[in-house]
């Protein structure tokens, strides 16, 4: 019997010790955090843009004929009514001097008819003449006029022609490589000769969310000082262009199919830096000169496209009385514990962002550890806080931030 009864407890034992082992609650997870902070700052919104002349036409003979001359060196800049190109003008010389042949002979014409008028206007007031010959004075007369202004207007279409066997540049501007040499023939309104453009000063265009375009206009319509830094670009080796910009035109509809609306500025050139087709990045500053709260991008994590943070708080959590059992006495008061809140993110700052929204400034936010933590867990912020965007961002406050606005 007494062997029976230690088998039976020897096997409540085995079960026993085959039990898994509560583990115990887990302890705090050690974080760095930050204090949320409002610091002036300033950055530019990023647009690719493309640089465009405000005026640019391709050159057409008005007249055909071979190229005999060619005033011009490719690529040089011109001024208006400056000789360009010349077409042979032996034809239309010798139509303009017959012209003025054909004038001089209507206005011979038409003096001696005035004389034979006045003679026979004088007779027929004396009742010396028929009257069939009076009339037929006067009709010649008028005859003699309108051939006069018909030759008149032979001259000025032959002189016109003659002036079209020139080609000058219709603005101040810089030509292209010419697209003709001397000898070749050319046809009215289809051999482009060259192509100007102007380039002082020079547009730049740029698109932008049509969310965007009230805001445009009202910058269109403000009066910034002419040294105003809103506006300026980087150049193709990524130097900044030292002139800044103004709005010109902002386009008249926003594209369908994209959402997009294209604003043009224009910046000074007289060195002629900026050539008509080069690309850009158009820097836009920020408008709002209000302390921001700015935290370092690690802070944030996203979850379905929308982004939250932890933020820290002492606070007590019920516990079921079992637990309470097993935690020492310490444990159970305010405790710092992450909690986690969604926010409005604003511009990205280097390594940093702006938080337009969801948190304050003061409260304390985790930065390092968010991967290990879930809303509630309980923490260790023992690990002395940082600043608000790490070292870097000290300088930030006095300087400037570059960002790219996604359209």
């Amino acid at each position: 019997m007494n062997r029976i009864s230690a088998v039976i407890l020897l096997s409540m034992l085995g079960l026993w010790s085959c039990q898994p082992k509560q583990q115990p609650p887990p302890g705090p997870v050690p974080v760095n955090i930050i204090t949320a902070k409002a610091i002036p700052v300033t950055y530019y919104d990023k647009y690719p843009g493309t640089t465009t002349a405000l005026f640019q036409v391709n050159l057409y003979p008005e007249l055909q004929g071979a190229i005999t001359d060619i005033f011009v060196k490719d690529g040089a800049h011109v001024k208006k009514g400056e000789k360009l190109y010349e077409i042979d003008r032996r034809l239309y010389q010798s139509a303009y001097d017959q012209a003025q042949a054909n004038l001089k002979a209507a206005q011979n014409n038409e003096i001696q008819a005035q004389q034979d008028a006045d003679r026979y206007t004088y007779l027929n007031s004396q009742d010396a003449v028929a009257k069939q010959l009076y009339d037929h004075a006067i009709i010649t007369l008028q005859v003699n006029k309108n051939q006069v202004e018909a030759a008149e207007q032979s001259v000025k279409s032959a002189a016109t022609n003659l002036n079209y066997s020139i080609i000058t540049a219709p603005f101040d501007g810089t030509v292209g490589f010419s697209q003709v040499r001397i000898g070749n023939m050319v046809t009215v309104g289809q051999t482009v000769l060259n192509t100007i453009s102007t380039d002082d000063p020079m547009g730049v265009d740029f698109l932008v969310n049509e969310k965007q375009l009230s805001d445009y206009e009202k910058l269109e319509k403000s009066k910034p000082d002419a040294h105003d830094s809103l506006f300026t670009i980087l150049m193709p080796d990524n130097s900044l262009y030292p002139n800044t910009g103004k709005i010109s035109v902002i386009d008249r509809a926003v594209d369908p199919q994209t959402g997009s609306i294209r604003v043009r500025l224009v910046f000074p050139n007289q060195q002629n830096t900026l050539r008509a087709g080069m690309s850009c990045i158009v820097r836009v500053r920020n408008q709002d000169a209000a302390p921001q709260i700015v935290i370092p991008g690690k802070a944030v994590t996203e979850q379905m496209g929308e982004y939250f943070v932890f933020v820290i708080k002492d606070t007590v959590i019920a516990r079921p009385d079992s637990a309470k059992a097993k935690e020492p006495d310490t444990a159970r008061g305010p405790r710092p514990r992450a909690f986690q809140r969604k926010v409005q993110l604003g511009q990205t700052l280097g390594p940093n962002v702006i938080i337009k929204g969801g948190i304050s400034e003061g409260e304390r936010i985790v930065i390092d550890g968010v991967q290990l933590i879930h809303d509630g867990s309980v923490v260790n912020t023992a690990t002395k806080p940082s600043s608000p965007g790490g070292g870097k961002d000290k300088q930030r406050e006095n300087g400037t931030v570059d960002s790219t606005k996604k359209n």
